[in-house]
């Protein structure tokens, strides 16, 4: 008998494949109704071998799934624009402010978003309080492991010279 994990890596997994299979369907066909009726045949062929007990045998034709996919699968892709690997993904990076303008804004402004800024307000305390702590435990662990950091600093620091 197999090890429990597999079984919750086999349904971890299938739950990733599943969606992934049927958005690929999606490149091929523009029509809603085709897509929809192809997406329905590839999720009755997932299901009717849902209960398959045989490891070995499940393991083959996730194997043979995979292989199948991989001959299928559609030479273009669409690729959402903001998403990784699309033709604007972090191009408007530079224009974002950082976060600390938002301390200089007028209280005029501020008022707009009560909301937001009270949580920000809060985050900021929470981040004060636990700032030393959270040093002190990269620190220790730096030091308990005799790691070296990118900074020459950070290292004399760590070494306590």
């Amino acid at each position: 008998m197999s090890h429990p994990c597999f079984y919750l890596w086999l349904h971890r997994f299938l739950c990733r494949i599943i969606p992934n299979r049927t958005i690929h369907k999606n490149f091929f066909y523009s029509f809603r109704d085709k897509y929809r009726f192809y997406a329905c045949l590839l999720r009755a062929r997932f299901d009717e071998n849902k209960h398959e007990k045989d490891m070995m045998k499940a393991t083959m034709m996730l194997k043979a799934g995979e292989e199948e996919f991989w001959a299928n699968q559609h030479p273009q892709p669409y690729l959402f624009p903001d998403s990784p690997g699309g033709t604007s993904y972090e191009r408007y990076e530079c224009y974002k402010a950082p976060e600390w303008c938002l301390d200089h804004w007028h209280p005029s402004e501020k008022a707009m978003y009560p909301d937001y800024f009270a949580k920000r307000e809060q985050w900021k305390k929470l981040r004060v309080q636990s700032w030393d702590r959270e040093v002190s435990m990269i620190m220790a662990f730096f030091a308990m492991n005799n790691l070296k950091t990118e900074h020459p600093l950070v290292d004399c620091i760590l070494k306590g010279t």
